[in-house]
């Protein structure tokens, strides 16, 4: 079955960088379109970026735009998300995302907390 698995979250000071990645398994992982989320405490879970299955284009929220960088390796079935100059607004619960015709697969997230 599909399985989505992160890691790299932490704990950073402000200003800081942390590289997420996303191990996954159980489907033609360069055949499809990739992307993080992110959930803040309190609110609601929203894209952060993401990539084309051949990395042909990405695509980021404005808030992160210029400061974090979508890849993915497709021999390694690895996906990553390296975020510099982090802020505290980055705080949240990142998720690794993929979905196909009516079918949608999440990882369980990982933390990312930016504080001093």
């Amino acid at each position: 079955q599909v399985q989505l698995v992160e890691s790299g979250g932490g704990l950073v000071q402000p200003g800081g960088s942390l590289r997420l990645s996303c191990l996954a398994s159980g489907f033609t992982f360069g055949a499809h379109a990739l992307s993080w989320y992110r959930q803040p405490p309190g609110k609601d879970r929203e894209l952060v970026a993401a990539i084309t299955a051949l990395s042909e284009m990405t695509n980021y929220a404005a808030s992160v735009k210029g400061r974090f960088t979508i890849s993915r390796d497709n021999a390694k079935n690895t996906l990553y998300l390296q975020m510099n100059s982090l802020k505290s607004e980055d705080t949240a619960v990142y998720y690794c995302y993929v979905g196909w015709f009516e079918d949608d697969y999440w990882g369980q997230g990982t933390q990312v907390t930016v504080s001093s």
